[in-house]
């Protein structure tokens, strides 16, 4: 089978990434970050990434052809994320795509972000031609490139090796994906990637990620709030305070013969209210806050109840090999958790390096190399970004 060189751009948030790839093998993944200029404001501001990608797009677009050793003119196809995402942030990336594919007259691919996140398990663990790193560190770009790749041992996360998550280019069956980020938190069933997901679950208010942010703010831990309480958590005790886990009472889970309205739904909004009360209450009392203790309990609250919920998920629905990804996969409680229920529960878990579990060109380009090679039809250039894309439509 012809193995396409596809170029994927990324720009849903406030990464703006362009990965290459050859069918599954990844020849690089350059992103440009600025999360920096959104850290005074304790979050994203939709117009500052917005123009972020504008000044970025151009050197991170250099740098990654540099990178691969390839030219535009080598490229078989071209894939842009078209949702959902940002609207501004996403309109700059398609705009870019757009204007690409007719200078080069290469077939334009739009597709989904979140389905990319399950597409970039098909690339294997092979490192990069004279680069074991899978990328040299890129240099210049307006928000300062970063060129991600796999590790010096080719290993993901999870010692996939250099066959990825699926053998020969396919996705194995039975599989599902649980994506955790700062605006998504979903858990999938993928029969076929490119033209098959059904979403089984996912948060009806904040995201996981968003919430860490919320709560890193009440603690005053600062942007980004993951890692800052990844850190801290380890310094606290998890036990000291016990906060809630939403959608977990039987009326909204229900029974296996009768599924309640969340089943599989997660809710993050009730536990930030409780984090925002108990800081109240020790301050009310002239007390200090324990800022560790509260941290630890926060996030064990977290990862319990994704875990929990995406294990039944699966168990429920046959689904026996799971992928974790999604910019929180980063997160360390995540990670052991998921492990250890995954591995009681008979379902083997994937992680991707996690340089490929936040967005991402890479993902994007691992995606459209899969609709190019089963022979779905571009989407030429009418379309248009959808910031509220359904992760059921594949490609638009």
């Amino acid at each position: 089978m012809h193995q396409p060189l596809v170029l994927g751009i990324e720009s849903s948030c406030d990464e703006t990434g362009v990965g290459i790839v050859r069918g599954t093998t990844l020849l690089t993944n350059t992103v440009s970050s600025s999360m920096d200029e959104h850290v005074r404001f304790g979050g994203v501001i939709p117009e500052i990434a917005s123009r972020a990608h504008l000044d970025a797009f151009v050197p991170t677009l250099q740098e990654a052809l540099h990178e691969a050793g390839v030219t535009l003119e080598d490229i078989d196809a071209i894939a842009v994320t078209s949702g959902p995402g940002l609207a501004g942030a996403l309109m700059v990336g398609v705009c870019a795509a757009k204007a690409l594919a007719v200078a080069t007259g290469k077939p334009l691919y739009a597709i989904n972000h979140l389905v990319a996140h399950v597409g970039v398990g098909l690339l294997d663990g092979k490192p990069v031609a004279g680069n074991p790193d899978g990328g040299a560190p890129a240099s210049g770009g307006a928000a300062g490139l970063a060129s991600a790749g796999l590790g010096a041992d080719g290993l993901g996360a999870d010692g996939l090796g250099a066959d990825g998550l699926g053998a020969d280019g396919r996705l194995p069956e039975n599989l599902g994906a649980l994506l955790v980020s700062g605006g998504h938190t979903e858990i999938l069933r993928i029969r076929r990637i490119t033209d098959d997901v059904e979403m089984l679950g996912s948060t009806i208010d904040d995201a996981a990620g968003e919430a860490y942010d919320k709560v890193a703010r009440l603690l005053g831990l600062g942007y980004p709030g993951g890692p800052a309480i990844d850190k801290l958590a380890k310094q606290g005790n998890a036990k000291a305070i016990r906060f809630p886990r939403g959608l977990t009472q039987p009326k909204y889970v229900g029974t296996v013969e009768e599924p309640g309205p969340h089943r599989y739904d997660w809710s993050f909004s009730g536990l930030k209210t409780a984090v925002a009360r108990c800081v109240e209450q020790f301050e009310a009392r002239g007390e200090d806050v324990p800022v560790a203790d509260i941290a630890a309990a926060f996030q064990e609250a977290v990862v319990d109840v994704i875990t929990s919920k995406a294990v039944l998920a699966c168990r429920e629905n046959g689904i026996t090999e799971l992928l974790l990804g999604g910019g929180v996969a980063a997160n360390s409680r995540l990670r052991e958790l998921t492990g250890q229920r995954c591995s009681a529960a008979g379902i083997t878990l994937h992680v991707p390096p996690l340089s490929l579990c936040t967005d991402n060109g890479a993902m994007v380009a691992a995606l459209g190399a899969q609709l190019v090679m089963a022979g779905i039809d571009p989407s030429g250039v009418a379309f248009a970004p959808d910031s509220s894309l359904p992760v059921t439509t594949v490609s638009v």
